[in-house]
C-alpha cells in the first residue's frame, strides 16, 4: 500500500508544473512547521528535530531556487524572510519553543496565499 503511495507522489512531483512545485513545497514547509510545534507541545523532542529539519530543508531549497535575474527585489526580499525563518526555526529547535516556529508559520501561510493567488491570477490572464 505505502508503494502505491510513494509511486503516486513520485509521479505527481514529476508531472507537476513548476507553479504547482511552489506550492507543493510550501504545503509540506507549513505541513512540517505545524508538526514540530505539535511535537513541542507534547514535549517529544525526538520528533521535534525530525520536523525542523524537514522544514528547514524545504526553506534552503526554496532559497536555493530564488533567481535574482528574473526576480530582482522580490527575489532578496524572499532570501531576507528564507534567512528569517531559518534563524528563527534554528532558535525554536535549540530552545526547545514554539513562538519563534509560529512566527514562521505565521510568514509562509501569508507567502502561500500571495503564491496561490498570484497563479490563480496568471492562469486568468487570456493568452496572449
Amino acid at each position: 500500500m505505502s508503494y502505491g503511495l510513494g509511486a503516486y507522489k513520485k509521479t505527481s512531483v514529476q508531472t507537476a508544473s513548476k507553479e504547482q512545485i511552489l506550492i507543493m513545497l510550501y504545503q509540506a514547509a507549513i505541513k512540517n512547521c505545524k508538526k514540530a510545534i505539535e511535537a513541542i507541545e507534547n514535549n517529544d523532542i525526538a520528533k521535534k528535530g525530525e520536523y525542523v529539519g524537514k522544514f528547514q530543508d524545504i526553506i534552503i531549497e526554496l532559497h536555493n531556487s530564488l533567481d535574482y535575474e528574473v526576480g530582482g527585489e522580490v527575489a532578496k526580499e524572499l532570501s531576507s524572510l528564507y534567512d528569517y525563518i531559518l534563524h528563527a526555526s534554528t532558535q525554536a529547535n535549540i530552545k526547545i519553543e514554539k513562538e519563534p516556529l509560529e512566527g514562521c508559520l505565521g510568514v509562509l501561510n501569508t507567502l502561500y496565499q500571495g503564491w496561490t493567488d498570484a497563479i490563480k491570477s496568471l492562469k486568468a490572464q487570456p493568452n496572449k
